[in-house]
């Protein structure tokens, strides 16, 4: 109970003012984990940019948010989670069915018109969440065409958690977890923090399997869990 309690205290103060960057860090605040950023900002000035990343936790948005706001392309489940969806909502994210294969090319075509019009994006190509220590997910290739469609720099980030010194799972949000049980998990740990590093950006030269390649192999030599 303790954990739902802070959820709406944190929701509530959600509500009042303050741009989404200072909100998104007093909701990391508020559930006990630290940021640390090797930047200020995760897309390219000047140009919309395509931010592909690692995914490990609903904590991943509020994390990204927290460093600058940007939209979101992430799967329809997290537009159903209190406080991260209204935040995501916030800066023009889209939520969709990761399987639903019909509707593919109209999701890559709206990507592209977003990043033309200067807007970055942050995509989680995995599909899903993993733990890390229990393996990854291949990026897949969909949205690498949308950079290429658009002539967008694609920008890796990695996100990484940890207790003290050492990495950690406690954040992560796999399998048949439920929001209530992982927000529980973060709540009475100690010392959490969550990383986020990023990564050179690059011009989409090349097809959008060797993009994904590249983006992925960024991603994981950061990753140390």
């Amino acid at each position: 109970m303790r954990a739902v309690r802070r959820w709406r205290d944190v929701a509530s103060a959600l509500t009042r003012g303050g741009d989404l960057r200072s909100r998104a860090r007093r909701l990391l605040t508020d559930l006990g984990v630290d940021l640390a950023s090797d930047t200020d900002r995760l897309g390219v000035p000047g140009r919309g940019t395509l931010i592909v990343a690692n995914h490990v936790s609903w904590l991943d948005v509020v994390a990204a948010l927290a460093v600058e706001p940007t939209a979101f392309l992430a799967k329809r489940e997290v537009g159903r989670w209190p406080v991260v969806s209204s935040l995501a909502r916030r800066c023009g994210s889209r939520f969709i069915d990761r399987d639903e294969l019909r509707g593919l090319p109209e999701v890559v075509a709206g990507l592209a018109d977003t990043l033309r019009s200067g807007h970055s994006v942050v995509v989680f190509p995995e599909g899903t969440t993993w733990c890390g220590r229990c393996g990854s997910g291949t990026f897949r290739r969909a949205a690498f065409q949308a950079a290429i469609d658009a002539a967008a720099p694609i920008r890796p980030v990695t996100f990484e958690y940890r207790q003290g010194a050492e990495p950690s799972t406690v954040a992560a949000f796999v399998g048949e977890d439920t929001l209530l049980a992982s927000l529980r998990r973060v709540v009475r740990a100690s010392d959490v923090q969550v990383r986020v590093e990023a990564h050179p950006a690059f011009e989409p030269d090349g097809d959008r399997r060797e993009l994904a390649a590249r983006a992925e192999a960024a991603v994981r030599r950061a990753a140390h869990v």
